[in-house]
């Protein structure tokens, strides 16, 4: 297998509500209003949302409703940039989980709650490289 992951799935319980959160957020797709899952490309990889109960069935795992254990992370070029993104989130009605601030390693970072309850954090780390596409590489 190689190392790079290509689809995050989210699994959402209002397919149209989510669409529109992520869309208010300036992010785009190519999926009709009546598809059943919404693909967004994001970078290199694509973000898809699609019903939460048929995402369980079909990753055959019970849905216990409660948080994954998985956090997604938008890096950023500057703290003005995490402040704007944070803004942008709760204004699409994101709940703040976090306010944005300075990190305990040496960056700016802030968390939200999307409205179907999966964690975002936007993060400027100035130990890492973000290409002009979005492109995120580790520090040496």
């Amino acid at each position: 297998m190689e190392q790079r992951l290509s689809l995050v799935t989210l699994g959402v319980r209002d397919l149209a509500r989510a669409r529109a959160f992520y869309e208010a957020l300036g992010w785009e797709t190519g999926a009709a209003p009546g598809d059943d899952v919404v693909f967004f490309q994001a970078g290199g990889m694509i973000l898809a949302l699609w019903s939460r109960e048929e995402l369980a069935a079909d990753s055959g795992v019970e849905d216990g409703g409660g948080w994954g254990g998985v956090t997604m992370a938008h890096n950023v070029r500057s703290s003005e940039e995490v402040d704007r993104v944070m803004a942008e989130a709760e204004a699409a009605g994101a709940r703040i989980a976090r306010p944005a601030g300075t990190t305990f390693w040496g960056g700016y970072s802030g968390a939200f709650v999307d409205l179907d309850g999966h964690p975002w954090e936007i993060a400027h780390n100035p130990h890492w490289t973000l290409g002009p596409d979005g492109t995120v590489a580790l520090g040496s």
